[in-house]
């Protein structure tokens, strides 16, 4: 059992949502990125999205687009970006860690390397914006021959009639983009998540993570109503512990006695974006 399969299995265990939690790598320096890195996966991250800086990201909102050019000034590469995945894993065996970005600093590297260093540094899944699925055999193939996920993009205008291309053969969980547009702009609508949600649940038994468009902790809540379909711990009416870190420690709602203190005194110029999933 994979670990992203490893952490479906204990959410559904736990009867609750999980939070993944986005950042650029190398954003705004390297020592302050692993810092960063270290610092969520403690704080309680369930799955850690790791942005690989690119110069043209057509899918993101002035906010990653800016995180993304103070990390490729700082020297930021797709090798030093796994070689920081090495550096987290070596602290962290569990916590699950899937890079997402653009196609193209993969081309240059080499699809089948990549593959393989990645899954080597501790990399468990690749989200890959801008590689349809009927583009994608390049990397999934040798993505799946060494043990990598491939997570495909399901959008707002996915019909029945696409579905079937975009969940087929993919693996890990199912990324549903909320709303049709860039990061940082529109707001998701939890009555549009929970219907598009059901619709994919149609077509797949992977679980599903819902990103883009949710900006605060209510629209997180409300989000995770439409789409965690009666969780154990709602249908028993109490409350389950939250676990934070990759230890998973039992933390109180009012907050985590072991949150690094280094996170609240982040740079302002840092982008953090959060995603909630459901099993």
């Amino acid at each position: 059992m994979s670990r992203i399969e490893r952490r479906f299995a204990q959410l559904k265990e736990e009867g609750r949502a999980g939070l993944v939690v986005y950042l650029v790598a190398g954003d705004p320096d390297p020592d302050t990125s692993r810092a960063l890195f270290e610092g969520v996966a403690e704080a309680g991250a369930d799955l850690i999205e790791i942005g690989m800086p690119f110069s043209d990201p057509m899918a993101d909102g002035p906010s990653i687009q800016a995180a993304g050019q103070r990390a490729l000034k700082a020297g930021t590469t797709l090798r030093s970006t796994l070689a920081m995945v090495r550096q987290l894993r070596a602290r962290d065996p569990d916590t699950p860690f899937v890079l997402m970005g653009y196609y193209n600093p993969i081309y240059r590297y080499g699809a089948e390397a990549f593959a393989r260093d990645a899954v080597a540094a501790g990399v468990d899944g690749a989200i890959i914006v801008d590689l349809p699925p009927e583009e994608d055999a390049e990397l999934a193939s040798p993505a799946r021959a060494a043990g990598l996920d491939i997570v495909r993009l399901a959008t707002p205008t996915s019909d029945e009639v696409r579905l079937p291309a975009v969940v087929g053969h993919a693996s890990g969980f199912i990324y549903y983009v909320a709303i049709a547009g860039i990061t940082g702009t529109r707001s998701a609508d939890a009555a549009s998540v929970h219907a598009a949600v059901a619709r994919l649940r149609r077509f797949t038994e992977l679980p599903v993570a819902v990103g883009f468009g949710i900006k605060t902790p209510a629209q997180a809540a409300e989000v995770a109503k439409a789409a965690d379909f009666q969780p154990r711990s709602r249908r028993q009416g109490k409350a389950r512990p939250r676990r934070c870190g990759p230890r998973r420690h039992p933390c109180p709602r009012g907050g985590c006695p072991r949150r690094p203190p280094n996170l609240t005194g982040a740079p302002g110029s840092l982008f953090l974006d959060s995603h909630l999933f459901f099993t």
